[in-house]
Parts: structure tokens; sequence; C-alpha cells
């Protein structure tokens, strides 16, 4: 998972996307990099680096960022190795130098490599998936360079990648000298919208993975980038769209859960409004359990909405019994299980005023490895807590996820093959409690969604062993 930000028309283009990755640094930590291009000079300029944004940004590097087009990147790491080349942005030089962003995860990628080593002559110089889509494009677009029809010939080329390269991924590229382009998976699977600012009598464009970039930078949100679509600015700030798949969309219930921020919408869906119903929906089947609460809490920040939520129906008071450092990333999307357990210790600190002696129920949006969980439950009984529940406003996770989400390995899922007695007796919680599957549907409004890591239904067909695979020679392990 990742998020990425594209811009055309406005001066100083990617000096304008730095305080707009601000607003995605919680989609990916690991990383950050800005691609501008100045239209004048025929020239693009790239910085990025390992870090967090206000870290490979400096004052020198941002001044670097000439032009009127940028592409903005917050990388999370998941197929790729996070050694610098593999960092986003990236581009080619041929044909008309392409520059490329993506969020999401191709699950076809050795295959895809062997076709473009084989077929047609070109070789990657990182693992990282996104090279493998932009060499697609290239290679769509260099058999069409005859065409003078420039956005329909970038149809057909998006048209064959998304027919050929499997997995879910929403990517943004720019064309020198003709334009910025972005596309989703026939599945929409990633978020991607698209936002516009009026300038003269036409509009300059942004696209971003979540709403909240718009306002930062003066613009409207306009809609969401249908699954299988290609849009395409030009340098004139024509705006071209195709719609490449008739495909229902199956939009990732993880945004609405944890991913995305809180002040985002998708598929006109708030995810504010969305934690809401969902804490709403998980205090009935509190409620069912007959459970004995003296306090209702959060696990910060994402399950704050649900909780506060949850709290109001059962009439039990809400209270912050865990604090958290603000300086210490999520420890989730953190890949070094050892690195992971101490960013918990490090990242919640108890109020033991609020703990001791009390009977609480804590909410969370998730449970997935159970390693976090259990920790903050061993924490709360530390700090005196006479009982300690867990209400999760997510169903059981048993099954990976190969689209973007860093648990492609069933077996390191707590509630993988195990029941949810069996996942109480592993967190040693008085009582556990999960919204089911048709309640999670019912909380967002929708039902045609990838919920592959709760049901099992994937999409996008993929071989388990050959992912694992692929990851593993991608992280620097062994063939």
């Amino acid at each position: 998972m990742c998020g990425v930000v594209g811009l055309i028309g406005e001066d100083q283009a990617g000096e304008k996307l730095y305080p707009a990755l601000f607003a995605l640094q919680h989609r990916g930590q690991d990383a950050a990099g800005i691609l501008s291009y100045d239209f004048e000079r025929s020239q693009f300029h790239l910085e990025k680096d390992l870090g967090l944004v206000e870290d490979v940004f400096t004052t020198e590097r941002r001044k670097r960022l000439k032009g009127t087009m940028a592409l903005g990147h917050t990388r999370y790491s998941t197929i790729g190795s996070v050694d610098k080349e593999d960092l986003q942005p990236i581009f080619l030089s041929y044909p008309y130098g392409i520059g490329m962003i993506h969020n999401g995860n191709v699950t076809n990628y050795d295959e895809i490599v062997d076709y473009l080593r084989n077929r047609k002559l070109r070789w990657t110089f990182s693992r990282n998936d996104l090279e493998i889509l932009m060499h697609m494009v290239a290679v769509g677009l260099s058999s069409r360079k005859d065409n003078p029809d420039l956005p329909a010939s970038l149809a057909e080329a998006v048209k064959e990648l998304l027919q050929t390269v499997q997995g879910a991924y929403s990517s943004i590229g720019m064309l020198a000298d003709q334009g910025m382009f972005a596309f989703s998976d026939m599945n929409g699977i990633r978020p991607l919208l698209i936002g516009r600012q009026k300038k003269g009598d036409k509009y300059n464009y942004c696209f971003a993975s979540e709403k909240q970039v718009f306002f930062g930078l003066g613009y409207e949100y306009w809609r969401d980038l249908r699954p299988g679509e290609l849009v395409f600015v030009d340098k004139d700030r024509n705006l071209h769209s195709f719609v490449l798949s008739e495909k229902k969309p199956r939009p990732c219930m993880f945004e609405w859960i944890y991913f995305a921020g809180s002040e985002t919408e998708w598929h006109g869906r708030p995810v504010y409004e969305v934690r809401l119903k969902l804490g709403e929906i998980l205090a009935e089947e509190c409620r069912k359990k007959g459970l004995d609460i003296d306090v209702v809490a959060p696990v910060p920040d994402t399950s704050r909405a649900a909780a506060c939520r949850l709290a109001e129906v059962l009439e039990k008071p809400y209270r912050e019994v865990l604090i958290k450092n603000r300086y210490v990333q999520r420890s989730f999307i953190v890949n070094e299980p050892e690195v992971r357990k101490m960013m918990v210790n490090l990242k919640l600190s108890p109020v033991q005023s609020e703990i001791k002696g009390k009977k609480i129920l804590l909410v969370d949006d998730s449970i997935v490895r159970g390693t976090t969980s259990a920790r903050i439950i061993r924490l709360l009984r530390d700090a005196g807590a006479e009982k300690v529940y867990l209400a999760s406003t997510c169903p059981p996770i048993r099954h990976p996820c190969f689209y973007g989400i860093d648990f492609p390995d069933g077996e390191s899922l707590v509630a993988h093959k195990r029941s949810e007695s069996e996942v109480e007796k592993i967190l040693e919680v008085d009582g556990l409690v999960f919204l089911p599957l048709n309640r999670l549907q019912e909380g967002l409004g929708l039902k045609n969604l990838c919920s592959a890591c709760l049901d099992g239904d994937y999409p996008v067909p993929v071989s388990t062993e050959n992912f694992l695979k692929t990851r593993n020679i991608n992280l620097g392990g062994e063939l």
C-alpha cells in the first residue's frame, strides 16, 4: 500500500506536491519521491530517498523540482525491497520519456518479466512491480508510434496491459512533452480520485489516493477513477477518458477499516461516517455477548470514531486509556517482526488512572497478526485492568492479501485456520467480538467488495506459492 498523487497545470507543481505528500504519509513511511517535468526545457527532475517526507525533501531538493507537471509517492514496500533502486517515481527514456508511480501489487510479476525479456527484449533494473507496468505502457506506445492520435494509442496500450498484468494497481504517469495519465486495474481494488481547479476556461487536474490532498492544494474533489478506466490530460489540459473494462468494482474493504485517512471518501462512502456506523453495529454485537463493561476505549488512532460511537450506543463512558506517541510510525506496516514488537511498546503508553480496577472494552479496527493486540492487552493488565475485552470492526482476517496489504502469508495471521474462541485464548483476552462479514457490508453500504482476506474470494486468481516465492526473492531471500 502506498500514497500517490499527480498534478498537472500548476506552476512549480513539484514543490506543491511536497505538502500534499504529508496528507498521504500514513499510507507509506519507507520512502518518498517526487518527479517533475518542465515543458519549457523538456526536462525531468527527480528527488527520492528512504525516509519520511519531511526528511527526504530538504529546501534545496524541493527547489530543483521545476515544471508544471509532477508525480509524488509515499512508499510502503510489499513486493519489492526497500533499496533505493526500488523507490518511486521511476522513468524510462523511450518512447517520449515516461515517468510513473503506483499503489498496489502485481500478482503475476515473474510471468510479465519473462514476457518482457523474451518477447520484447526489455530488461528490468529493479524488483519494483511498477517497472513492469511502465515497460508494458512503453511497449504498447512503441508499437503505435506512427499513430498521430496519442490518446487512442495510450488507451490501446493500457488496455493490453490490463488484459495481461494481474493484480491490484492504481497508477499515475507522465509522458514527456505530452501530458499526464492515470489508470486503474479492471476490478478497481485500489483507490484513485480525481480533483480539479478552474483556471481560465479549463481545469488543472490532480489525481490522488485520498480526498484530503485536494483540500490542501485548493482543488475540488470531482470524482473517482472508474475500474479499468484510463484518463489522459494533455499538455493543453484537455481531458480524455477511456473506460477499458466493464467489470463491476471490487474496492478493498480494508481502506475504510484501516488504511485510509478519516477525511477521505471512496465510492461515495465517507471513511469517518463508515467508521461511526461500524462502531454502532459493533455495539449491537457486543450487547449480544452480555459483556460487563466499565469503560470503552480505542486503540489509537484509526478505531477512535468507532469506539466513540460504540460507547454512545452502549451508554458507557468513553476513555482514552492508551496515549499514542505521534513520532512512532504505524507498527502494522513495519516489515520486521522484532522491530514491530518493540514499536508497540514505544508507540502506546497506558493511562493508569483510567485503567486500574476497570473492566475495559478495547475497540480496534482489525486484528491481523495478533502481535499488537496481545501486547496491548498485556499492557492494560500490567497497568491494573480488572478485565480486558476486545472488539474488532473487521471480521476475522483468515486469508492472505496479495493486492497491496502486507500479509501475503496466511500462517502469520492469528485467525488463520482458527476459531474465534481459539483466537481469544491466544490473545489472553476476557472476551472477543468480531464484526460479522454481512454486518461489515451493511456498515459500508456496499456488497461488491474485495474481502478476500476475510472469505477467500479473490477477484484476481493468484498462486500463493509463486507469489510468496517472488516476494521472498524481491526482499533479498534465496531462489
